[in-house]
């Protein structure tokens, strides 16, 4: 893998009082990159930025690295922090940053990406690749808003979903959110329940040590390593696209309306309900993929599994048309 790439990209337009944004973007390139055909873009979940796809262990091992092991294959890997996460502008009103907004903001800044490698202007030294094509990739809330950015722009030929379902997390809901009968008639009101909810636009989850974060680790599996690395990763919340992440039927019409392929990776330990469940909600592809890691929870990296999943991924990603 060749030195990452530390970029910035103009999200695109916004709000006057929002206005001079930027996101911060991470690019690595295999050491072949003429012969790389396709672009992962990496979108990281609630609680975590975009380091979550490069986790590096104190002693070097790059085992964990999403971007080491996908570049290792062949690909061109990139990750965006979101708006208000790591180094991308943070809004001083936070609750501007719906998952509209952060959609609008990421697809421009893909498209942008794509032109730039496609055309040989991302950075000196970088070669034209005319033929990459374009795969989403999200973690989490990540993957919720990977949907939503392929159901509103189209930027990829297919979409990787880890560790996501469209149940969402009603047990982390109050009460007259877990029962809704259309999800969707909340969406204009989610900033005002995100207010009551989180109190604050960029609040920080303390999750108490390795011991309350169940859903995290899901079994004692996760190699305390990357454990240490994911603190590097671990961010504030954004209230609102998180919020929504937790609905039951998040984005359930979207998803449904996907017509590319899907490849779903999900832990044995995960947060998504029944595994085998999840592929019903891309009733519009037909091409869905369904992965499970052995003995893994939410954040896949961090387990012995791992590897088997970048293995199948690769795999998975040269049969596609």
């Amino acid at each position: 893998m060749k030195a990452c790439l530390e970029l910035r990209f103009d999200p695109g337009p916004s709000p006057a009082d929002i206005a001079g944004l930027h996101v911060a973007v991470s690019v690595w390139l295999p050491d072949e990159p003429r012969a790389a055909r396709t672009l992962l873009v990496c979108l990281p979940g609630g609680n975590m930025n975009r380091r979550y796809f490069d986790l590096r262990a104190d002693d070097g091992d790059d085992s964990f690295s999403f971007a080491a092991q996908m570049t290792a294959r062949g690909h061109v890997v990139a990750a965006l922090d979101h708006l208000g996460l790591g180094d991308s502008s943070r809004p001083e009103d936070g609750w501007q940053l719906t998952p509209e907004r952060l959609v609008a903001a990421n697809a421009a800044v893909t498209a942008q990406l794509q032109a730039r490698l496609r055309e040989g202007r991302l950075a000196a030294g970088v070669p034209a690749l005319p033929h990459l094509r374009s795969v989403g990739v999200g973690h989490s809330m990540g993957a919720m808003l990977t949907v939503l950015q392929q159901h509103a722009a189209r930027s990829h030929v297919a979409v990787v979903l880890l560790g996501f379902s469209t149940r969402g997390l009603p047990e982390y809901l109050p009460p007259d959110l877990r029962t809704l009968a259309d999800p969707r008639a909340v969406r204009p009101h989610l900033v005002e329940y995100a207010r009551q909810m989180f109190g604050q636009p960029y609040p920080t989850i303390h999750r108490g040590g390795r011991s309350g974060n169940a859903e995290l680790f899901g079994s004692r599996k996760a190699d305390p390593r990357a454990v240490a690395a994911l603190k590097a990763a671990t961010d504030c919340v954004l209230p609102v696209p998180a919020l929504m992440s937790m609905l039951p039927g998040n984005v359930a019409p979207e998803a449904a309306a996907l017509d590319v392929p899907v490849f779903l990776g999900i832990g044995e330990r995960d947060m998504v309900g029944p595994p085998h469940a999840v592929p019903a909600a891309f009733t519009g592809s037909g091409d869905v993929t369904l992965y499970l890691l052995p003995e893994a929870g939410h954040s896949h990296f961090l387990f012995p599994a791992r590897t088997a999943l970048f293995d199948r991924l690769s795999v998975w990603l040269a049969g596609l048309p």
